[in-house]
């Protein structure tokens, strides 16, 4: 079986259960295969990054396999405003994130299943250059953390690297220790460029912790709220409480 997220934002939890973690999150147009179902969960693997966990049957709708390999496929436009809504043939209104996914769209219009929508905002399509990685970023300054998040509303520090990349046109894995497998390991903190992806670990050498290189040596990260800090040779320099906050382990050039 085959789903797709018709709805703004939906949770992906570790378990099958309301209160179980939030350790990802669908957003619309997001499609997905169902590995399980039950009476009210889908285990699920979405189609993007293979990543699994479980949603509310009310959540999502089923597709045929026949549209799931189509929106696998095809050209992928997401919507590129923080907040819009689109609307159906009976002007029914429905807020989607930047992000969200728009199968099969063409002229302000796009359709899951046998439904028709109409969006107007702007949409971002295809590979953009790497100074693009910067400027989207600056979109999501001062969202707030949140765990398992990768929206406006509040997002997590590799649901911040994996949306902004993939608004400009490329693919990263959802977790922080998963994407430092990707690209090319530079040597030195002086080879970086805006738009490296720079990590960090514990105390137990976990890679835990992933954000952006800025201009002049900053970085943009999400602690507590997407926010700017100083980068080093050490790792990341809090502005406000004047101490590190993270080890640096590696900076990977992913383009």
């Amino acid at each position: 079986m085959y789903g797709i997220c018709n709805l703004s934002i939906v949770p992906l939890r570790l378990e099958p259960a309301d209160v179980s973690e939030m350790v990802n999150q669908l957003v619309f147009g997001d499609h997905f295969t169902v590995l399980e179902k039950t009476k009210k969960w889908s285990k699920i693997k979405l189609a993007y990054d293979g990543y699994e966990g479980y949603i509310d049957n009310k959540q999502y709708e089923l597709i045929p396999e026949e549209i799931f390999n189509q929106i696998e496929n095809q050209d992928r436009f997401y919507a590129g405003e923080l907040i819009d809504f689109i609307f159906d043939k009976d002007n029914n209104l429905t807020t989607i994130p930047m992000g969200a996914r728009l199968p099969h769209y063409n002229n302000n219009s796009f359709s899951v299943n046998e439904k028709t929508f109409t969006y107007e905002g702007k949409v971002n399509h295809g590979v953009l250059n790497k100074s693009s990685i910067v400027e989207t970023a600056y979109h999501f300054l001062n969202v707030p953390y949140l765990w398992g998040g990768k929206t406006p509303f509040g997002i997590d520090c590799s649901g911040f690297t994996q949306t902004v990349y993939k608004l400009c046109g490329f693919q990263l894995l959802r977790d922080a220790k998963e994407q430092a497998t990707q690209g090319e390991v530079l040597s030195f903190i002086e080879e970086s460029e805006p738009g490296d992806l720079a990590f960090f670990d514990n105390e137990e050498g976990i890679i835990t912790h992933v954000g952006i290189v800025m201009n002049d040596y900053n970085i943009m990260h999400a602690h507590g709220k997407v926010r700017i800090d100083k980068l080093d040779h050490s790792g990341i320099y809090n502005t406000d409480t004047q101490q590190h906050t993270h080890k640096l382990r590696v900076i990977r050039k992913i383009i």
